[in-house]
């Protein structure tokens, strides 16, 4: 993989990209795809666990000067149309029609996968929000406290429910509780604003710290918070955390608030380190 990225004359940079879910590599992800795909369309072979070697049908793909070798070229060999077939009976589906292969994309299968995932979780974000501000002041102080409790914060729901008392105005402002223990206070104000939180209001927020015996604060916000309140936010001493409407859709996917699970997938890599002992022997 380091003489590939080398030849093709890849940064740092690009060698650090990340995929869609930030675990793992995507060129070395693509690389291992890439080498996977050629030795199943035969262009190479592996005489041994971590060596490859081209074959005279790589060879001939080489000598024929074409601009690229992908999906769609490997597709017309037996072997590799055999290994993108999809794995139901006959190359059926459930229903009993032709299944689909993995097209021409050239994204592995793991970075379609997540892209997939990420799209559906970002499409379940903008409905969430759209359902938070649709919601009544109650239901969303109650939404809060959830969130909170999740995460680990306001002690239990009864003490939560407590001290975020809703100010009726659609927001709701108190001091929670960092653990169960009470060991430190946070205070909490979090509304459902329609235009963008400036940094005058963060600017008050933060001066009404003092007042509340508190060192930590919380904005929640359905909307988001300009530039200007960022910047305030990352200067002053007292540590407050922004939330705006899609860091709190965010939050509510991560820690099950208003959400249920529909399908989970379990995917899995090859153990080397479970051969190795045949390797060297």
């Amino acid at each position: 993989s380091h003489r590939v990225a080398t030849a093709l004359s890849l940064t740092e940079a690009d060698l650090a990209e990340l995929l869609p879910s930030g675990k793992g590599k995507l060129f070395y992800d693509r690389a291992a795809w890439a080498r996977s795909y050629l030795t199943h369309a035969g262009l190479l072979r592996q005489p041994k666990r971590a060596f490859y070697e081209i074959t005279d049908r790589g060879r001939q793909a080489l000598a024929a000067n074409l601009d690229r070798i992908d999906t769609k070229y490997l597709k017309q060999f037996p072997e590799f149309q055999v290994f993108i077939a999809p794995s139901k009976p006959a190359g059926t589906t459930g229903d009993g029609t032709k299944g689909t292969d993995h097209g021409d994309s050239d994204q592995s299968p793991l970075e379609m996968i997540e892209g997939g995932y990420a799209s559906m979780r970002a499409e379940l974000a903008a409905n969430l929000i759209d359902q938070v501000k649709a919601c009544s002041p109650e239901f969303f102080e109650q939404l809060v406290v959830d969130l909170l409790v999740a995460m680990g914060y306001g002690g239990s729901r009864a003490d939560a429910g407590h001290a975020v008392g809703g100010s009726g105005d659609g927001g709701i402002d108190g001091i929670i509780k960092e653990d169960r223990l009470g060991l430190d206070a946070i205070y909490l104000q979090a509304k459902r604003w329609e235009a963008n939180v400036g940094r005058p209001t963060v600017q008050s927020f933060a001066g009404s710290l003092d007042g509340q015996q508190a060192r930590r604060g919380v904005m929640i916000t359905t909307s988001q918070f300009t530039q200007e309140a960022h910047d305030f936010v990352a200067k002053i001493e007292k540590k407050i955390v922004l939330i705006d409407g899609p860091r709190l859709a965010e939050l509510m996917i991560d820690f099950g608030i208003g959400v249920t699970e529909v399908a989970s997938y379990s995917i899995k890599r090859l153990d080397s380190d479970y051969f190795e002992a045949d390797a060297v022997q």
